[in-house]
């Protein structure tokens, strides 16, 4: 029994970073804005996870992305073209900002406190500050775009196909795993016994 055990354990140590409960997610991304405390560390998770996108894609993000419905990257890891839907929790957190002279300008919206662009170093340890150290980073946010449309269609294969083409992985094997749904199962299995 300890063996298996090991064995689970080696397994969830090598898939890394792990996702943050989406709901929990865009609640501190909003406490961040409304506070005051860091608002733009709070849209960063808002963006984070409702776009799905990798942490460098997301800090080249401008203003003028983020004031349309949609807009179109090429992804910097595959050079292909995605199209990104805006949906109504980030458009609700970029209410907060439409006052503010940073809006108007066409520069970036994920900056520091010192004016420049948070490097992925800096969102690791927000991230870790925010949501806690253990297997939390900025790829987390991208984990949790995956498990909030795996959960809410259904948990479905078809949701595994989307997710596949939109994450572009090889197959719907390598996104489980990516996701940690295989890892879930595996200790589904064990619990079973």
């Amino acid at each position: 029994m300890i063996i298996k055990f090991i064995k689970l354990e080696i397994l969830m140590k090598a898939i890394g970073s792990t996702y943050i409960d989406f709901e929990k997610a865009n609640y501190k991304g909003q406490h961040l804005i409304k506070s005051g405390e860091n608002p733009n560390f709070g849209l960063l998770i808002i963006c984070g996870c409702n776009f799905g996108l990798r942490i460098g894609d997301l800090l080249k993000l401008n203003w003028n992305d983020l004031k349309g419905d949609e807009f179109d990257i090429i992804e910097k890891k595959t050079g292909k073209k995605r199209t990104i839907q805006i949906n109504d929790n980030v458009k609700q957190a970029i209410t907060y900002f439409k006052d503010s002279l940073i809006y108007e300008k066409e520069g970036f919206p994920f900056v520091s406190q010192k004016g420049t662009i948070y490097s992925i170093q800096q969102v690791n340890r927000l991230i870790k500050k925010e949501f806690g150290v253990k297997r939390k980073s900025s790829h987390s946010l991208r984990k949790s775009f995956g498990r909030r449309v795996w959960d809410t269609n259904g948990r479905t294969d078809q949701a595994l196909l989307y997710l596949s083409e939109i994450f572009n992985h090889s197959n719907t094997n390598v996104t489980r795993r990516y996701l940690g749904i295989r890892e879930e199962e595996i200790r589904d299995i064990y619990m079973r016994l």
